[in-house]
Formats: C-alpha cells, sequence, structure tokens
C-alpha cells in the first residue's frame, strides 16, 4: 500500500472501533447519519438502476467520506464522480480508480489532473466550450499525457455545457480527437429538477435529459466522432425517469443522505433524511416563543434551499433527540445560535418547559451537502430495538480543493 492509503485505513480502523458515547456525550453542534436510512437510500437508487442495466457513477462530493463511498460500491456502483480534485486525490488514495471529476477543465488544473492520471488513476475530465478543449490537447501535447474528456451538454438551461445541436458541439469533439486526447463521452446534469414538485414534471425533465444527451452523441457518432459514454443525471432524475434508452451511466448525489429540499420535490420523505445536526438548547426568549442553540448558520450552512418552495424550513427542521419530527422549525441563526420557534406563530405554548436549557434537538438540513461541509466528521447512528439511537462509529469527511 502506498503511503496515503495506508494512513486512510488506519484511520477508518481507528475509527470504526466500538464505542460506548451516547448522544449527550457529543461536544455540540455535530453532524449524525443514521446508518440504517443511508443504507436503505444506497439500495434504493442501486436497485433502480440495476433495474434499468445502466451504470451507477454516484457524485461523492454529497458526503466527501471513503466509508459512505464505499457502501455506495459495496452496493454496486461503478465509479465515482467527484466536483473537486482534492475529491479524487483522496479517493484514489483508497483505492478508488474510475473518476469523473464532473466540473469543468481550464488550463491551471491541468497539472493537478495529470499527476492523478499519471499515477494510475483512470480519471475522466470534461469540457463544454473550444478554449477547454484547445487547453487540454495542448498540454497533452507538451506533456505527453492522456486525458480522456467528456463533453458537458446543456440539456435544461441550468448551468453548465454545450447545446447538442449546435455546431458547437461537433468543433469541440474534433478538438477533443487530437494527439494523445481521447473523446470518451457526453455527460449532462439537469439541475433544474431542484426547482419541481411534481412527478409529471419530474418525468418529462428525466426524458428531456435523457433526449437531448442522447443526441449529443448521436451527432458525435454521425459526424464520425467517438462518444463511447452517454452519463446523465440528478437525484431527482434518477429516481423519476421512465426510460434511460441510449444512457450508459446515471450519476446522483444527494439521494444518499436525502434533505429538506429533496422532501419538497417530492423524491423522499423527512423519514428518509439521515443526516441530522445534533445541537444543544442553551437558553430562550420566552416574550418571543424562542429556543436559543448552539448550532447557528456555521453549523447548517447558509443554505436556505426551501425558502422559495412550498414549505419553507427556515434554517431546518427541528427533532428530539431520538429523531421524532417537532413542531418546531429553526427560523433564524447568526453564526453559532439558532433560533427554533413553533411552525404556527400564533402558538402561545411555553417553550422553555418543553425545550429546557440543555435539551439535546435534532435538526434536519435544507441542503445535506451544504451541511455536511460544515463539520470534519459524521457520527454514525445505529437504530436498536429499544427504539433510541445508538453511537457506531466517527466516519472522518475532508475538505479543499
Amino acid at each position: 500500500l502506498s503511503n496515503g492509503k495506508r494512513f486512510w485505513v488506519s484511520i477508518l480502523a481507528f475509527n470504526e472501533r466500538k464505542t460506548t458515547m451516547q448522544l449527550q456525550d457529543l461536544s455540540t453542534p455535530a453532524a449524525l447519519i443514521e446508518r440504517q436510512r443511508m443504507t436503505r437510500n444506497i439500495e434504493r437508487m442501486q436497485q433502480r438502476m440495476n433495474q434499468f442495466g445502466v451504470t451507477f457513477r454516484p457524485h461523492v462530493k454529497t458526503t466527501k467520506c471513503i466509508e459512505i463511498a464505499k457502501a455506495q460500491i459495496d452496493a454496486g456502483a461503478q465509479g465515482i464522480t467527484v466536483s473537486t480534485l482534492k475529491e479524487a486525490e483522496q479517493f484514489f488514495a483508497a483505492g478508488m480508480t474510475d473518476i469523473l471529476y464532473a466540473v469543468g477543465m481550464v488550463a491551471p488544473k491541468l497539472k493537478q489532473a495529470a499527476a492523478l492520471i499519471n499515477n494510475g488513476c483512470k480519471l475522466k475530465i470534461i469540457a463544454d466550450n473550444a478554449d477547454s478543449a484547445k487547453a487540454i490537447v495542448a498540454f497533452s501535447q507538451a506533456n505527453q499525457t492522456p486525458f480522456e474528456v467528456w463533453i458537458e451538454i446543456d440539456t435544461d438551461d441550468h448551468r453548465s455545457g454545450v447545446n447538442p445541436e449546435s455546431d458547437e458541439l461537433l468543433t469541440i469533439g474534433r478538438y477533443l480527437q487530437q494527439g494523445n486526447v481521447t473523446l470518451g463521452g457526453v455527460m449532462t446534469h439537469a439541475g433544474s429538477s431542484y426547482g419541481l414538485h411534481t412527478p409529471e414534471a419530474l418525468m418529462a425533465l428525466a426524458e428531456q435529459e435523457r433526449r437531448l444527451c442522447v443526441l449529443a452523441a448521436t451527432r458525435l457518432r454521425a459526424a464520425k466522432l467517438s462518444c463511447k459514454n452517454v452519463s446523465v443525471g440528478s437525484t431527482p432524475t434518477a429516481l423519476s425517469a421512465q426510460a434511460l434508452a441510449g444512457v450508459t451511466e446515471v450519476r446522483a448525489g444527494v439521494y444518499v443522505l436525502f434533505d429538506l429540499v429533496m422532501t419538497n420535490v417530492g423524491v423522499c420523505t423527512t423519514d428518509d433524511i439521515a443526516l441530522s445536526v445534533l445541537t444543544t438548547v442553551i437558553g430562550h426568549q420566552k416574550e418571543k416563543g424562542w429556543a436559543i442553540v448552539d448550532a447557528g448558520w456555521m453549523a447548517m450552512s447558509r443554505d436556505r434551499g426551501t425558502q422559495n418552495q412550498a414549505h419553507d424550513y427556515g434554517y431546518g427542521q427541528v427533532c428530539d433527540s431520538n429523531g421524532k419530527l417537532l413542531n418546531y422549525h429553526m427560523s433564524g441563526a447568526n453564526q453559532e445560535h439558532g433560533i427554533i420557534s413553533h411552525v404556527s406563530p400564533t402558538c402561545t405554548a411555553d417553550i422553555s418547559a418543553e425545550m429546557p436549557v440543555g435539551t439535546l434537538l435534532r435538526i434536519l438540513p435544507n441542503h445535506a451537502c451544504a451541511t455536511g461541509a460544515q463539520f470534519p466528521e459524521y457520527h454514525v447512528v445505529e437504530s436498536t430495538d429499544e427504539g433510541s439511537p445508538a453511537l457506531g462509529p466517527t466516519w472522518p469527511r475532508f475538505y479543499g480543493w
């Protein structure tokens, strides 16, 4: 094993040791993952992809956690998707070699990408414009580095990607067949699915995502350009697609933990959300009906993704320490303080009696990726026959680019 692999094996072995700690022993705020829910989410997605007969390549940016990525691979995933080259480096050091870096490549990052490839990583990079394609080819020729490049396709006007019906698509494709560069396929992400909330709309977008990405591949092939892979995906479209003809693989990320945005979209319920933030009541503003907790936006993140959805959860949905939903949400947040209030502004209940100082609460997040990013580690919660949660191992997560 390389030094990097030995490091991660040692860390994971240490953190998988059994612990006798309970929730009340944790310093708050702390990120909790319910293993049973996470496992159920992983199995649900993988079984769906197996039924379609396509490869599933999970997006591991949601958790940035080696143990969770291994659970996804053990369930049947093939390869991973990352959003930073730091993620690629960390997961490659842990033994995962088939990696798609799903952010448009620019010249200053090619040296970092090349180092991974030269060390044996089967890294795929993406481009959606001719300038990026030219830079990749130039670096490859100057440094004798082989790159496999996929073209990002815009299938929903959400963010990045080239129009699948444009001449630019073929121009980019021709650039990426020069020298030591291989055009490996096309990929897309229908991120606008996060703004939908009906099964019909989600199914329609999933079909649009599939159809336009397959169209791009068909046009490249008709122009005598190689296009082996057709990769689509977002959590909502992956769970809503009714057909995947012409698709070779699907990608999704937040499904592994889910969150309140996905609940509003309609692809999960709060019972599927595996991530929560453990926090402690530290005071009250009785006349305002507030409890103050030690988890502010530094713990929950500033993501207010549910604000424009049907149900606004504030900064998160409040649960008791066992995970039971309460009629409270985190209605406000400062850096290290959260404000807990009743979902009904006319409620006159004495919150200080219901939640005395020292009470442990759990907050379900708006956006699992953003909330997870606030913590260096996850504390695993195991289900018990008695119904009360038990702490399992601690899993590290990492940061950076």
